[in-house]
């Protein structure tokens, strides 16, 4: 029985892997834990998908990561204490989960959309040590957590996947573009891709992602 800090749907990996991997999902503003759970139909087999579910309550069914504003120009205001507590939370239920399921961080991804994909990106940033590997759907680069950052020495080896809408009215595609440029500084491998979307995951996205997952096993498969 998995016991974790945040509430959590999981979807075991099929037992007959010998080397199960660990992906990790996080919502967006307003969703929960289920959201993204209905993609697991198309994650592979060989990961073990557990979807978390954001620890501030906004209505009924609804959750998110931290509270945001947004100013006339555009600018966007974060809950800096509530960022890092539920950053807080997070790295915990990757490190339980890590340990309770057996699979080490050389075999751990840590995703999720929009605010979900901003989570997942400082983790990356600020906990490297907890994965191998990160994907970004329609999310932003936290200005806030740069100054957090691990070295380079310890994002060495790390890939990221970053995906957005072309058409995304709520994080424009510019943030998108933000995050591979700014990671294009550090040994990061990122992986940079545009849909013709607005801000959704499309099956032709899903299908380029989950590609990207396959790659990730294949590859560990291959340097083992």
């Amino acid at each position: 029985m998995l016991e974790l800090p945040l509430t959590f749907l999981q979807r075991p990996a099929a037992s007959t892997v010998p080397k199960p991997w660990l992906l990790v999902l996080m919502h967006g503003v307003g969703s929960n834990e289920h959201d993204l759970f209905a993609l697991t139909p198309q994650i592979p087999d060989q990961f073990h998908v557990l979807c978390l579910r954001a620890p501030r309550r906004m209505a009924p069914g609804s959750f998110a990561w931290f509270d945001f504003s947004v100013e006339p120009g555009g600018a966007r205001t974060i809950n800096e204490q509530q960022e890092a507590a539920s950053r807080t939370l997070v790295g915990q239920a990757i490190e339980d989960a890590s340990r309770q399921l057996g699979i080490p961080p050389e075999r751990v991804v840590v995703g999720g959309f929009s605010q979900g994909g901003i989570m997942a990106l400082s983790m990356l940033l600020t906990r490297p040590e907890l994965m191998t590997a990160a994907l970004v759907w329609h999310g932003r680069l936290l200005p806030e957590v740069l100054p957090l950052a691990a070295s380079n020495d310890a994002l060495h080896g790390r890939r990221l996947w970053v995906s957005h809408g072309s058409h995304d009215n709520v994080i424009s595609p510019t943030h998108g573009q933000a995050i591979a440029h700014h990671l294009a500084k550090t040994p990061v491998t990122v992986s940079y891709h545009e849909f013709p979307s607005a801000h959704e995951i499309r099956p032709s996205e899903l299908a380029q992602t989950v590609a990207w997952l396959t790659g990730l096993t294949t590859h560990a498969g291959m340097t083992q």
